[in-house]
């Protein structure tokens, strides 16, 4: 025998189905706050989390020794032949507000980057000499080559710092000048950083 709900009990049913579907879907780790800014984004995992989807969104490749808050880790923001087609002049990082690590400009380099695999870390191959320029309440690393750099290579920027206290995703874009009479800055694409509660597995 079928039993029928009322139009009250069916409201209340399919509300409970909603909040429970919610509840499922929460990602530990993922910081979901009104006032938690735009570019706190996504993940290099299994799964991307992401506010502001543009179709003019790149995503960078980049590896991290650790994830884990307040830790000292290796970053390399990687930039490959195919995520640029011209020289670079200038290189420009802008990491968000809530990104809250001092970073130091002596411990940023520009290098020629070998990138890892199943069998093989990622490296700093090379340095490639730059003057480094950190303006920490901007938020950008702004790197001047001596030389503009060609986009046959592959080439990355890699910083020693401490991760933020705040876990989360954080969007870092890549913006670069090209050599010519024009000064303007172009967007190349974004490392979506992740830092975690806990060490990762």
């Amino acid at each position: 025998m079928s039993r029928r709900l009322s139009p009250s009990g069916g409201r209340s049913s399919r509300l409970g189905l909603v909040a429970g579907l919610v509840a499922s879907l929460a990602l530990p780790g993922v910081l979901l706050s009104s006032s938690q800014p735009a570019r706190a984004q996504g993940t290099p995992g299994l799964m991307e989390f992401r506010w502001d989807n543009s179709k003019d969104y790149r995503k960078l490749y980049f590896f991290q020794t650790d994830t884990t808050r307040l830790k000292l880790s290796d970053y390399y923001l990687i930039l490959r032949p195919k995520d640029r087609k011209t020289a670079i002049l200038k290189l420009t990082v802008s990491l968000p507000k809530s990104f809250d690590s001092k970073i130091e400009p002596n411990r940023v380099k520009l290098c020629r980057m070998s990138e890892g695999g199943m069998l093989k870390r990622t490296r700093c191959d090379k340095q490639i000499p730059a003057t480094v320029e950190v303006n920490q309440k901007a938020g950008t690393i702004e790197i001047f080559p001596e030389t503009p750099i060609s986009d046959k290579s592959t080439i990355g920027v890699f910083m020693r710092i401490f991760n933020p206290f705040n876990i989360g995703m954080y969007q870092f874009n890549a913006l670069a000048q090209a050599p010519g009479d024009i000064p303007i800055s172009s967007y190349l694409g974004s490392w979506l950083i992740q830092i975690d509660a806990n060490a990762s597995n």
